[in-house]
């Protein structure tokens, strides 16, 4: 695939180096196409030693070839990263000024951006404005991610990592390639995601590992793909949310009873739900309401725990006609014998859509990537995916798709 790399002028830039690392170990031909400012930050012979093709900043080099319009011609992908407020205020103004400017005109592939900024800029009127008239346009924006900035600030305007960065665009396309860009396009998708925490005293609570990428994957694939999103997020950091377009409603909860009530509010008018959060199954009997502590307990304290209402159940019993509800399921277990545990889960929740991964002290949880199995009403194998926790996602979006033709 012949991809553009747009580089512009702010200090995410070395993270770009990664990006085109990648993209270029993966046996794509990238060529690199940054601005003035962003040479200040990364040189000229880094981009061209990583990318493997020549770097130039203007329209005046290589005329022959036409080359202001060409590498926009010929793209099949073109991503932005770092995508600084000016860039993305010249992109909505459609000036082109530039080679990067020219090039982003004169194409007609999938644009990808990824904003890095401050946050007052990122949260500037003028910035989401321009933000509101690339998305109409049809770019795609990944981030920009909550965490630490330069000079010490935090919030709202980290770019994204460069592999979030990477599964996005590829997904893009791979979604643009198989005609499933929009086949989500006026469904009301509800998913959740993270884990739940059950308080033990105001200090600790009974938790699980899930970071919640899986269902923040999810989110995105179903917004890309066309659907209006509700993600019910439990105990979800920043950076991991900082993915999240903003066509994705975010309701936070914290406990399973929150998630109940969150999820079955949400569900009431959806048209899929999907359950990816990991959810505790019991709760504390009582919760303390000081500390425990070791002069109160002694050297051994025995905890009295209830069953947590199964959600997912909950919403089966009560779905609304034409609605389609998917469960996850994490097994320790392997092989056959996990899939006959997915298939007595999948009959126990009457859900239409069982998806199933296996999970471990390394595998599943805390991990870029993830490998599932769809199970299907009649117990058949409707799906399987592996990879990324996006790709992964596209892959249990086809089988809705699909459960629900």
């Amino acid at each position: 695939m012949f991809v553009v790399v747009g580089v512009t002028g702010g200090i995410a830039a070395y993270k770009t180096v990664h990006l085109v690392r990648r993209l270029i170990g993966e046996g794509h031909e990238v060529h690199v196409v940054p601005t003035e400012d962003a040479l200040r930050f990364v040189g000229k012979p880094t981009w061209e030693a990583i990318s493997r093709n020549p770097v130039t900043t203007s329209v005046h080099e290589d005329v022959a070839t036409v080359r202001h319009v060409s590498l926009g011609q010929r793209a099949d992908l073109v991503i932005v990263a770092p995508a600084t407020a000016n860039t993305l205020a010249k992109m909505a103004s459609g000036l082109a000024d530039d080679l990067l400017g020219t090039t982003l005109l004169a194409t007609t592939a999938p644009v990808v951006v990824a904003p890095a900024m401050h946050t007052e800029m990122w949260r500037h009127p003028a910035t989401q404005q321009n933000m509101r008239v690339l998305r109409s346009r049809g770019v795609h924006v990944v981030g920009p991610a909550d965490g630490p900035l330069t000079g010490g600030d935090s919030g709202p305007g980290r770019m994204s990592e460069p592999d979030e960065i990477a599964d996005a665009a590829l997904a893009v396309v791979a979604a643009a390639v198989s005609g499933r860009a929009q086949d989500l396009a006026g469904l009301r998708v509800v998913v959740s995601a993270g884990g739940t925490r059950e308080p033990l005293d105001p200090v600790r609570f009974l938790g699980n590992r899930s970071s919640g990428r899986q269902g923040v994957a999810l989110a995105v694939a179903a917004a890309d793909r066309g659907a209006e999103v509700t993600l019910v997020a439990a105990h979800i950091d920043g950076e991991v949310l900082g993915g999240l377009s903003d066509r994705v409603r975010v309701v936070s909860v914290g406990t399973a009873l929150e998630m109940r009530d969150a999820v079955t509010d949400a569900a009431s008018v959806a048209d899929v739900v999907v359950m990816a959060a990991a959810v505790a199954d019991y709760r504390p009997a009582e919760v303390a309401e000081l500390k425990l502590t070791k002069e109160t307990q002694g050297d051994r304290v025995t905890l009295e725990l209830v069953e947590n209402p199964d959600i997912v159940a909950g919403l089966a019993a009560g779905r609304s006609p034409g609605q389609t509800i998917v469960a996850f399921a994490a097994e320790t277990s392997t092989g056959e014998e996990l899939l006959q545990r997915a298939r007595r889960k999948r009959e126990r929740k009457d859900v239409d859509l069982l998806v199933v991964n296996e999970v471990g002290w390394t595998r599943g949880f805390e991990c870029a990537d993830n490998e599932v199995v769809v199970i299907d009403r009649s117990g058949d194998v409707a799906a399987q995916a592996s990879g990324s926790k996006r790709e992964v996602a596209d892959a249990v979006w086809d089988a809705v798709v699909a459960a629900r033709l």
